[in-house]
């Protein structure tokens, strides 16, 4: 789960970061240098806006349904692998996409969907219920330092190599994204499934050793009384 969250950060928070160079792209805000700061903020807002309610938060929702019906470890597979093959098509088509600006925004809400439907919402839940109570919080805080970690990689690595940039080099970096995905969706094998079980049962703690052995001496004593 912490190399998971890791992986999800650096393209979850590289996407919202990227979203200035994008939304004029998409035809949602104007260039920066053609309006003042108080209206590229409330374009800004508004595109933000548009997209969360269209994609980020019927992703949340869809996970709040889903999640014990499907389970955590579908959800998260599925979302890395959707947000990887719509930033894949991003990156290929961008230049075609900047003419067909609907069909942008769409594919540009559906990867916060996937998201949200996704990895960015399993990754947190995982960590809670997988370790063990004595050391759930401490792994739980270790999964979300490398969340952030990833976040950083995204501000600082990312965003850098695509700030003031031409087409190539968001395209170059839709790429790169769209692997890092991949990358979260192989990792996503290595996670257990948690749905149906208590948080005892799946940390080891539901006293079932305990009651075996117990079952154990008794019949032991009963032998040695014979």
């Amino acid at each position: 789960t912490t190399t998971t969250w890791f992986l999800l950060d650096i393209a979850f928070y590289s996407q919202n970061l990227t979203q200035k160079d994008i939304f004029p792209v998409m035809g949602l805000t104007q260039k920066d240098v053609e309006v003042n700061a108080l209206r590229e903020m409330f374009e800004t807002s508004r595109a933000m806006f548009v997209i969360a309610f269209f994609g980020t938060f019927p992703g949340y929702w869809f996970t709040v349904f889903f999640i014990e019906k499907l389970g955590r470890f579908k959800i998260q597979l599925v979302g890395f692998f959707m947000m990887s093959f719509f930033m894949l098509i991003i990156g290929i088509k961008y230049d075609y996409l900047k003419a067909h600006k609907y069909m942008f925004a769409t594919l540009y809400g559906l990867t916060f969907f996937f998201a949200n439907f996704g990895p960015n919402s399993t990754t947190f839940v995982l960590p809670a219920e997988l370790f063990p109570t004595r050391v759930r919080s401490t792994c739980h805080a270790l999964s979300a330092a490398a969340g952030k970690a990833g976040a950083m990689v995204g501000a600082f690595g990312v965003q850098n190599y695509t700030l003031g940039k031409g087409t190539k080099d968001i395209q170059k970096a839709m790429f790169f994204l769209a692997f890092t995905n991949m990358l979260g969706f192989c990792f996503t094998f290595l996670v257990t499934e948690t749905k149906g079980r208590s948080l005892e049962e799946i940390s080891g703690e539901d006293g079932g050793g305990e009651t075996t052995g117990t079952q154990m001496t008794g019949t032991n004593s009963s032998s040695v009384t014979r």
